[in-house]
């Protein structure tokens, strides 16, 4: 039984991967921060001998090194790692009106928890001679765009497109891929809707005319989790529904 890590997963986008992960037969580890509620239920739902949950804080080393030994210990491997944790900064603000510490959690929570993470799980993978590592960017940042009262979240998910490539070429000889996907403008109850919810309300502001969902972007982690999905590595792979996410404000 294949086994999986996701990382904020019992709500949002990071819910609808965890779900099917489930349903495609994944024991799951999963991580909360605050709503233990939430993750609760999850357990509760699937079962103690499916779902494990991690309170983790993956700015914090040490978090993230106890998340991995205990995921690790759950199911005896770590099949695929999905990264979906990482904080975001809804004011809209300029590079210099930045606190130092806003720029730190953006930077520690988006780019600095990735080495966290890659540093525990990619010897386990390793050892495998197998593993599937999703991280999350945004629109463009495959192409290092400007984007306006976003600096700090941009530098942070740029830098870890360059991180994700670098890993997809050192660790493909042992069988692990390294992708990003990079999904549009989804928000609120979108992002735990199905894409059947989404096409009975419309939405303009898309060029498809629907809003994107959670599970556009699971289906999306799903296929690049799969064992034939090899040769899909170092990529970036945006669901926009054709969305200019980075440009809205001008």
């Amino acid at each position: 039984m294949r086994h999986a890590m996701v990382t904020a997963g019992t709500k949002g986008l990071g819910l609808k991967v965890t779900e099917s992960l489930l349903k495609s037969g994944y024991r799951v580890t999963v991580t909360y921060l605050n709503d233990h509620e939430r993750a609760k239920a999850l357990q509760d739902k699937w079962g103690i001998e499916y779902v494990q949950i991690v309170r983790t804080d993956v700015t914090k080393g040490d978090d993230c090194k106890e998340l991995v030994t205990r995921a690790q210990a759950f199911a005896g491997r770590i099949d695929v790692c999905i990264h979906n944790a990482g904080p975001y900064v809804f004011e809209k603000k300029k590079l210099v009106d930045y606190e130092e510490s806003e720029w730190n959690a953006m930077i520690d929570g988006n780019l600095t928890s990735s080495f966290h993470l890659m540093k525990e799980v990619v010897p386990i993978m390793r050892k495998q001679k197998f593993g599937r590592i999703v991280f999350y960017g945004f629109q463009g940042a495959n192409n290092a765009p400007g984007w306006i009262y976003r600096s700090a979240y941009a530098a942070a998910k740029v830098g870890l497109v360059s991180l994700m490539k670098t890993i997809s070429i050192e660790e493909a000889e042992y069988g692990i891929t390294a992708n990003m996907v990079c999904p549009g403008n989804i928000m609120g109850e979108m992002k735990e809707a199905t894409i059947e919810e989404a096409r009975h309300h419309k939405d303009q502001n898309t060029p498809i005319g629907r809003s994107g969902t959670g599970e556009d972007i699971a289906r999306t982690v799903m296929f690049l989790c799969e064992d034939n999905a090899d040769m899909v590595t170092g990529t970036v792979i945006e669901v926009t529904g054709g969305v200019d996410v980075i440009h809205r404000y001008r």
